[in-house]
């Protein structure tokens, strides 16, 4: 769908992906109706995707307030086009130049803080199938960063959706003692941060424990996603389906400003929400719509 410059109503960009500039787009978008923004920018400086040359393309900016502000202006409109309990899950990687570290994630997540957002948490996306680097001065890096931001203190947050399996009392934890704990009064050692806890020191683990699973962790373990046709590493379905289910209901719509080769496009079809792409390159956009055209809905 190309983009023409003037207000659309929903109908018309429901499971669609617009083709032109995000922030020129934000603008035309309605009111009110997104219930949650899930998005990958392109990071600073990194690389370039379109095929020729455009001063409209994120990321080319020739520094690293530019980019910061760029973002922080593009997520200040769509502001208005979420919903009062809409959430925004950001991923972003850093960029090195001159020989240190930019801190572009943080530079991104302190300057929206501040123009209103409620940052409610930090995850980190360790990729176990990272790129090996030569670097010989400093760590290799193998994680990204994502932010959940909230547009006001009662959103909506779904945490059975994406519960973790208990390591408690299995082969994997570290706890010592294990199930001999389970049901004893005083059976924990802790001294420290779990002194005091009545659920735990008399005996009571099993109301410390969902049925479901453990509450989310903030390091989600997740390879780096591939889609040939992309030719470059890709949105993983996984991170965008934990977000996607954590922060939408069904029928519910998701925004993806920077749409990419369609990953949150597809996972929103695929668990009965809605999606709503804005893309620069139009032959992303094509990509989209034919992957999502593939793609089945789950039975649920």
């Amino acid at each position: 769908m190309t983009f023409q410059p003037s207000k659309v109503y929903v109908q018309d960009v429901l499971d669609k992906v617009i083709v032109g500039d995000s922030w020129t787009i934000a603008k035309t978008l309605p009111d009110d109706f997104v219930q949650c923004v899930v998005t990958s920018p392109p990071y600073f400086g990194h690389r370039e995707y379109s095929t020729k040359s455009s001063e409209e393309e994120f990321g080319r900016e020739n520094s690293p307030l530019t980019y910061v502000e760029k973002l922080v202006g593009l997520f200040e409109e769509l502001k208005r086009v979420l919903k009062v309990d809409g959430t925004v899950w950001l991923n972003l990687g850093d960029t090195y130049r001159d020989g240190q570290l930019l801190g572009i994630p943080w530079r991104v997540a302190l300057a929206l803080q501040d123009s209103g957002w409620l940052l409610r948490s930090e995850i980190i996306w360790h990729k176990p199938n990272a790129m090996p680097s030569s670097v010989k001065n400093r760590p290799t890096i193998d994680h990204e960063t994502i932010f959940l931001f909230a547009k006001s203190a009662n959103y909506y947050y779904d945490a059975d959706a994406i519960r973790e399996p208990h390591v408690t009392f299995t082969e994997d934890s570290k706890m010592k003692g294990g199930r001999n704990h389970l049901g004893k009064r005083d059976g924990t050692p802790e001294k420290g941060k779990n002194q005091g806890n009545s659920n735990l020191h008399n005996g009571r683990w099993d109301q410390a424990f969902h049925p479901l699973g453990r509450n989310k962790r903030t390091v989600w373990s997740i390879p780096l996603g591939k889609f040939r046709e992309a030719h470059f590493a890709v949105f993983p379905p996984q991170l965008a389906e934990t977000c996607i289910l954590a922060g939408t209901g069904k029928r519910d719509v998701v925004l993806d400003p920077f749409m990419g080769s369609g990953t949150t496009a597809i996972i929103a079809r695929e668990w009965g929400r809605y999606f709503v792409g804005l893309e620069l390159v139009p032959e992303y956009a094509e990509m989209t719509m034919k992957r999502v055209s593939e793609t089945q809905p789950r039975l649920i």
